[in-house]
């Protein structure tokens, strides 16, 4: 009953056998498959592919291994997802040759523009703070701060087509206060191993607690949590929960005398001042405002993006949903909504995510189980006040009740 809840579609074991573009790609029992083309010629190889970052390293754009979760299923499990023919489509959909991209989409045009539009609205809204009703700044502010937070990790992931130190520049400024992006960044690298998701201790964006620690916690720390699993509740105290853990760990390691972040900390805790200070002196916006009108509600946004991006399943491809969204939300979010094919393809650029997912929604389905919603409303009427789950890692109960 406790495994059921976690898992409702963990058993459909249909996946995606995205093969590498690389010859000689080997399959199950360690054979080799060549890679030859549907014209019995070798297959393009794109100069744009994309890394699969289970083992947290590098995922730059010139990476040639694609998605290479292999599995103990048969060949003809392999093929009830797709075809060879049809997963070489998906992977060249999903990629594409760098050859067939325009010039504005080879310099990250699309994600400048967002660049622009964030930073122009930011500097809007504080000029118009004074005349506007603050019913009104809120969700926009809110939307902005969010959308920066969204361009940060696709700089992460993408934006390749701008020297490095540019990237970097471009999203350094923290409008959201919340956390250095030298941090951010090293923190969700980790994140991508995809066969850790979820694993309390090796994901770094686990919402999972081990059965013997969650024990250990007190009534009003389990209370807490379990409200937290709520929609209501991640958005309304999921964002005074983040923030301190994440506080209280960096100290932590300083005081310890782990000074290896300090100058991460002192440059990060220095932008936020300036920020605050123009936003008082220039703007007429306290410090309590842009904490209360920009970072809160930006921050909410985050948390209803996350609430259920990732569940325990059996399968590590089962672990990562979608939520099919409108442009509203799919903007906000550089539509990171659909979140499956984000961790299938990393560096796949974000405008390019929706026609992947309309074009093989069905393999791409089958390789998540079905963990799929229509939209953040499916999701706010179904756990608006009911756990999506309780948040001890199964793994955790199984090995401890085995154990006993």
């Amino acid at each position: 009953m406790f495994e059921a809840r976690f898992s409702s579609a963990s058993h459909i074991r249909k996946f995606i056998p995205l093969t590498s573009s690389i010859p000689g790609f080997k399959t199950r029992g360690g054979a080799t498959r060549k890679s030859i083309g549907d014209d019995g010629k070798a297959p393009l190889r794109s100069p744009r592919t994309v890394s699969h970052a289970y083992d947290g390293g590098p995922m730059s754009s010139g990476d040639r291994s694609f998605i290479t979760e292999n599995s103990d299923d048969d060949d003809e499990n392999a093929v009830s997802a797709g075809s060879y023919r049809a997963t070489r489509r998906l992977v060249l959909a999903a990629v594409a040759d760098r050859a067939s991209e325009s010039w504005f989409e080879r310099h990250d045009g699309p994600t400048l523009l967002v660049t622009l539009a964030i930073y122009t609205s930011w500097l809007f809204l504080l000029v118009l703070h004074r005349y506007v009703p603050w019913w009104i700044t809120v969700p926009l502010a809110g939307y902005v701060v969010q959308w920066h937070f969204s361009l940060q990790h696709e700089a992460i992931h993408g934006l390749r087509g701008i020297p490095g130190w540019l990237r970097r520049a471009l999203v350094w400024p923290p409008l959201g206060v919340w956390f250095p992006f030298e941090l951010y960044r090293r923190s969700h690298s980790r994140h991508h191993r995809n066969h850790h998701l979820t694993y309390p201790g090796e994901d770094t964006e686990s919402y999972y607690h081990e059965e013997e620690d969650w024990e250990d916690y007190g009534d009003l720390s389990r209370w807490l949590l379990i409200v937290n699993q709520t929609f209501l509740g991640r958005l309304l105290i999921g964002p005074f929960l983040l923030t301190p853990h994440f506080f209280i760990k960096e100290v932590g390691k300083i005081v310890a005398g782990d000074l290896a972040d300090l100058g991460i900390w002192v440059r990060h805790i220095i932008a936020v001042a300036l920020i605050l200070l123009l936003a008082a002196e220039a703007f007429e916006v306290s410090a309590l405002q842009y904490l209360a009108e920009f970072v809160y509600p930006g921050l909410v946004l985050g948390m209803m993006r996350s609430f259920t991006e990732h569940r325990w399943g059996e399968r590590p491809s089962e672990r990562t949903a979608v939520v099919e969204s409108n442009w509203v939300f799919g903007l906000l979010f550089l539509w990171n909504n659909l979140h499956v094919v984000h961790h299938a393809f990393p560096t796949l650029s974000w405008w390019k995510v929706p026609r992947v997912w309309r074009q093989h929604r069905e393999q791409i389905q089958a390789y998540n189980g079905g963990f799929v919603f229509r939209g953040y409303g499916e999701i706010a009427k179904r756990w608006l006040l009911t756990p999506n789950f309780i948040p001890v890692h199964p793994p955790s109960s199984v090995s401890r009740n085995s154990a006993s």
